[in-house]
């Protein structure tokens, strides 16, 4: 038996926040997600691929960040070179992050201001996040732009116990590193909420390999480039009636950093520093009618970005600030005509807008608006068939309408614990404002980056739920690219597919009280229409975790990842560019926890345990072994 536990479901899903009640009460219908319908449905019945991150396993792992999950994901592939704080690229299916839709608590956190609209993944730590689902495959049916790769929403409001709840973790080691978070839980029988503030501070080590020239850098050995996070989240939701309920979600991050001068190899530098404060909320309401069978959910976000970037080099001093904003209303409704036929709806209209100044002139100030209506039908025409189709119709301000549909499927063998599943979609990419209006490099005729994608595979649970594999086969084509063109020194829209394709296989055993075991294994092939690799994917990539609980009290945690067979891509002079391989690697982590009490945790974690010399971007440095000691205690 599990619980309906709303750790799974990123609040960012308004529909989930429809029964509160019932995330307190135990029921036979397993794990949820949101995801991949924007309404909570049993795992068992969809058709999509999604794969999730529990609150336990965060816990359990105590890692700070939030792609240190990720890569463990089948599908997923995390790039960090430098360590903290440095620029951290994500992949989905062999499709890079400016693919993947991010919601955290329901809001829409890519930056506009970015060269291509897409997540900052290096400062979003692990601290007072329940839940993470990775939704795999073409979603704009679902969620506009961006989703071509998938969609991933982020919860802080899953895993709340009745009563009023503190939690406090507080971690320091290797490298100057120390991490410090509070979290504070209420949840009544008729609302929720949790408010947390995190903190880390870490002197780093530095991403460059070689030094750099006077006066840039004036120290014969490295300078380690520190790192420092303040985040804090909110969310919350309240039934006021039986059909009438409220909810709201913020998050603040403010994070500072140093870094070197990128190149071939990227070299010392004293004095490049990066500052950034991102802002976020989001508030709205649900109205349930007809006895429950019309629910309608209406919200509105805010997303604000400041970002200041100072850098030295020999021609002086370059200092830029980077301020971009979105703003966002939505309507989702559904009619459950039937108790096999739901019908879903909705439409939302948001505007981005970035300005960018420097100290050499530079004062540009651009937006743009992007419009939808959408509808999805949700069918289960016979037992155990689990049916769903919908369509999408964007118009965005600049390149006009455009259309994308998905068709999903599920069927369940009961008896024999198996389901089939696949999914079949479309999705497209906006081009980004630097895209179309970057001085010198814009290109305001550039049209959307479109996609196909399917999956298909099966799922088998063994031994009364113990153990559950899957072994899914997908593929992602993206047609034309917007890339810069070093003969027209602007952006342009390149002929040709690029393909993605591979398999995806996972398995989750209970294999004993004391044992758990779990594994992922992802081949990744792709073919750019030039017949090149996509660079920094691996073709190869494996995850393996264990947890024991030798003696009462105990709990010992490892992790291992294997990257095998990726190349970069460099260039030695301008314009040109060659493809290199790098090294593979094993990467072992873990955690050994003892129970002080029935709320308090004392720990030792390691990273990279192996202590491997390695790199996920060419000539660009990684940590070695980290050793940490921590603290969690609970009242």
């Amino acid at each position: 038996m599990q619980r309906y536990d709303k750790a799974l479901i990123p609040a960012a899903i308004a529909a989930a926040l429809a029964a509160v009640p019932a995330a307190h009460a135990e029921t036979d219908i397993g794990t949820i997600v949101v995801t991949p319908n924007r309404t909570p449905t049993e795992k068992s019945k969809v058709g999509s691929k999604v794969e999730t991150v529990d609150e336990e396993k965060i816990a359990r792992e105590s890692k700070p960040l939030i792609t240190d999950y990720l890569t463990l994901l089948p599908g997923v592939s995390v790039s960090a070179p430098g360590g903290g704080g440095q620029e951290t690229s994500l992949s989905v299916r062999g499709a890079d992050k400016k693919y993947v839709k991010t919601l955290f608590n329901g809001i829409d956190i890519s930056d506009p201001t970015a060269t291509q609209v897409q997540t900052s993944w290096e400062h979003l730590t692990t601290g007072g996040v329940s839940g993470i689902e990775v939704l795999k495959g073409s979603q704009s049916t679902l969620y506009g732009s961006d989703a071509v790769a998938g969609v991933i929403g982020i919860s802080t409001l899953g895993g709340i116990e009745i009563g009023t709840h503190h939690e406090l973790t507080i971690e320091g080691g290797s490298r100057g590193t120390v991490r410090a978070g509070y979290r504070l839980t209420n949840a009544t029988e008729t609302g929720r909420f949790s408010f947390g503030v995190n903190g880390l501070t870490t002197d780093g080590i530095s991403r460059a390999l070689s030094n750099g020239t006077p006066p840039l850098d004036t120290d014969l050995s490295l300078e380690p480039d520190s790192y420092r996070n303040i985040t804090g989240t909110f969310a919350g939701e309240q039934q006021l009636s039986e059909t009438f309920s409220v909810f709201a979600a913020g998050l603040l991050i403010r994070a500072d950093g140093e870094f070197d001068d990128s190149g071939n190899p990227p070299t010392d530098n004293l004095f490049n520093t990066g500052d950034t404060t991102q802002k976020a909320g989001r508030i709205g309401f649900n109205l349930d009618l007809l006895d429950g069978r019309f629910t309608n959910t209406v919200s509105a976000q805010i997303f604000d970005v400041d970002r200041d970037l100072h850098l030295v080099s020999a021609y002086g001093p370059y200092d830029a600030n980077y301020r971009g904003l979105r703003k966002k209303v939505d309507y989702q409704g559904a009619f459950h005509a039937a108790d096999w036929a739901t019908l879903q709806f909705g439409a939302d209209s948001e505007w981005q807008s970035a300005k960018v100044t420097d100290n050499y002139g530079t004062d540009t100030s651009d937006a743009f608006s992007l419009a939808g209506v959408w509808a999805q039908a949700l069918l289960e025409p016979v037992e155990n068939l689990t049916l769903t189709a919908g369509g999408r119709h964007d118009r965005h301000s600049v390149f006009g309408g455009y259309n994308t549909w998905r068709l999903t499927g599920a069927y369940l063998f009961p008896d024999f614990g198996t389901k089939l599943h696949a999914s079949v979609g479309t999705g497209y990419r906006a081009p980004s404002l630097y895209e179309l209006y970057g001085p010198w490099v814009g290109n305001p005729s550039l049209q959307p980056e479109q996609s196909f994608s399917f999956d298909v595979g099966v799922e088998q649970t063994l031994l009364d739920g113990r153990l559950v594999a899957d072994v899914t086969y997908f593929q992602l084509d993206t047609d034309n690219l917007i890339d810069y063109s070093y003969a027209t020194f602007s952006y342009v829209q390149l002929p040709g597919v690029t393909r993605r394709r591979g398999v995806e296989a996972s398995l989750a055993w209970q294999a004993a009280p004391w044992l758990d075991l779990e594994a992922a294994y992802t081949f990744t092939q792709t073919h750019q229409p030039d017949g090149l690799e996509r660079p920094r994917i691996p073709a190869h990539d494996i995850a393996l975790s264990a947890t024991v609980r030798p003696a009462e009290k105990w709990e010992i945690t490892g992790t291992a990842r294997a990257v095998l067979d990726t190349t970069d891509r460099i260039s030695p002079s301008w314009g040109t560019f060659v493809d290199v391989a790098l090294d593979d690697y094993v990467l072992v982590d873990a955690k050994v926890a003892y129970q002080w009490n029935e709320d308090t945790e004392i720990y030792v974690r390691g990273e990279n345990l192996l202590d491997q010399k390695y790199q996920v971007v060419k000539g660009y440095g990684m940590p070695g072994i980290g050793v940490f000691a921590g603290l969690k205690a609970r009242f």
